[in-house]
C-alpha cells in the first residue's frame, strides 16, 4: 500500500525525500490529492512498509510544514 507525506512547503517535501533516499526508501514526488486539504501541491510517496522509516526521518529533522501522511485518503498522523 502506498503512503503520502504531506507537506505545506514543497521545498521541504524535495529535502524529505532526498532524506528518505539516503535511508534507503524508494519515494517519488507526487501531486497531493485535493482530500488532503493542505499542502502545497506536492508529497512525498513511499511504500507502507518504509513508514516507521519515514517516521523516524521526521525526527532526525524535525519539518514545520509536515502536515501528517495519508494512505488511500485516510488521514494516519504525523
Amino acid at each position: 500500500m502506498t503512503v503520502l507525506a504531506v507537506f505545506r512547503s514543497r521545498a521541504q517535501t524535495l529535502d524529505f525525500i532526498a532524506l528518505l533516499r539516503t535511508l534507503g526508501v524508494p519515494a517519488q514526488a507526487v501531486s497531493t490529492p485535493k482530500e488532503a486539504g493542505v499542502g502545497c501541491g506536492i508529497s512525498a510517496r513511499f511504500d507502507e512498509r518504509f513508514l516507521e522509516k519515514a517516521k523516524l526521518a521526521l525526527k532526525k529533522k524535525p519539518y514545520s510544514s509536515f502536515a501528517g501522511f495519508l494512505r488511500e485518503g485516510r488521514y494516519l498522523g504525523g
